[in-house]
């Protein structure tokens, strides 16, 4: 029986209004337009066929894989080798002189570096996968702790008026002892004396992002980030870094030896000029607050990144900028208009590693091949 003879046959049993309400005609979507399916479990565990399967899925599944997309996108367009016309052969700051066709601004919180998340982002900054970070104070400074102590599993749950009473720090379900700050306290303040008998007698500028090289080079650890960061002339920006245990460092550090300055403009004008001279960008960022707005400021200098991947849970009913979508960062043209970012509703350390399992690492691992 036809649709229309189905309908004609509802008229007779049901009120018009009715009707008219639930069997409203469609209209027919674009040819192109995708269809929802899943994985064929019949076919084995494939993990690859499982992740791609995603685009097609639907709600967060799809945005994770259209986030994957957006990142391929940006490797290609770092592929594409640099010309005498597009390089930049007289600008001497390493940190800002360009290195690729596209350069990659990755941005982090630092509950990501205090996860297990640090040997991924360590994997792409080891393979400089990308060129440039922003992150908070303490995404320097637990890289630097983990070298000097571990960081251990607990629970959410855990009372943290025990915990204070045994001095142990909580963030989420990782704790903490508090030892580790003394150890990186006395691990540090040495390299304060350092740098401010440089400041005084050379008249060095410290910088956060030289700070942190030079922290980098003096851990000479190969499981931190920083350390790689430092060996291939990768810049780590933190606009905030003394608002952590650094900064406390810093603070105890001012009362016996007091004068170290650090020059945060400067380093703003590195990490913008680094934007307005890129052919091309492209920002990954994980989480929100000061270094997914650092990051999204400086390519408002350029008019905009070309490509944009968002990753958070935060939402922008609020207001913040934490929470707001790709599409706000284009009305200020943080973003260009011609863009496709991706914001992708997800808890970070859940999906970033997938996400680079389908994307950096493919590409990494596929050039390897082909040298």
């Amino acid at each position: 029986m036809d649709t229309k003879s189905n309908i004609e046959k509802t008229k007779a049993l049901a009120p018009d209004v009715a009707i008219n309400a639930v069997l409203v005609p469609s209209q027919e979507l674009p040819a192109e337009t995708p269809i929802v399916s899943g994985f064929n479990w019949e076919n084995g565990t494939d993990y690859n066929k499982i992740l791609e399967s995603y685009l097609h899925s639907g709600f967060q599944a799809t945005n994770f894989g259209k986030a994957v997309e957006e990142i391929n996108k940006m490797l290609k367009c770092r592929s594409t080798p640099l010309t005498e016309e597009t390089c930049d052969p007289y600008e001497e700051d390493i940190f800002i002189k360009k290195k690729t066709n596209c350069t990659i601004f990755l941005g982090y919180t630092s509950n990501m570096i205090s996860s297990g998340l640090r040997d991924t982002i360590r994997f792409l900054v080891k393979n400089k996968l990308v060129d440039c970070i922003v992150t908070t104070a303490g995404g320097v400074e637990e890289d630097f702790i983990k070298c000097l102590a571990p960081t251990y599993i607990g629970d959410f749950n855990l009372s943290g008026k025990i915990l204070r009473t045994r001095g142990i720090n909580r963030i989420g379900n990782l704790l903490v002892p508090n030892d580790n700050y003394c150890l990186f306290e006395e691990w540090v303040t040495p390299l304060l004396d350092e740098m401010l008998d440089e400041q005084t007698k050379h008249n060095v500028v410290w910088s956060p992002s030289r700070i942190i090289a030079r922290l980098g080079e003096r851990i000479d650890n190969e499981d931190s980030v920083c350390y790689w960061a430092w060996k291939n002339n990768i810049p780590i920006f933190s606009p905030a870094l003394t608002d952590g245990s650094l900064g406390d460092m810093m603070y105890f550090h001012s009362y016996k030896k007091p004068g170290l300055i650090i020059d945060i403009l400067s380093d703003l004008r590195r990490l913008n000029t680094m934007a307005v001279k890129a052919n091309n960008t492209g920002m990954v960022i994980l989480g929100g607050g000061v270094i997914k707005h650092h990051i999204c400021n400086a390519n408002l200098m350029r008019n905009g990144a070309d490509f944009a991947v968002y990753i958070n849970t935060a939402s922008e009913f609020d207001g913040s900028d934490s929470g707001a979508r790709p599409d706000e960062a284009i009305s200020w043209g943080k973003i260009r208009v011609n863009a496709t970012p991706v914001k992708l509703y997800a808890e970070a350390t859940l999906v970033f590693p997938l996400i680079v399992a389908q994307s950096f690492a493919k590409h990494h691992f596929s050039n390897k091949k082909n040298v």
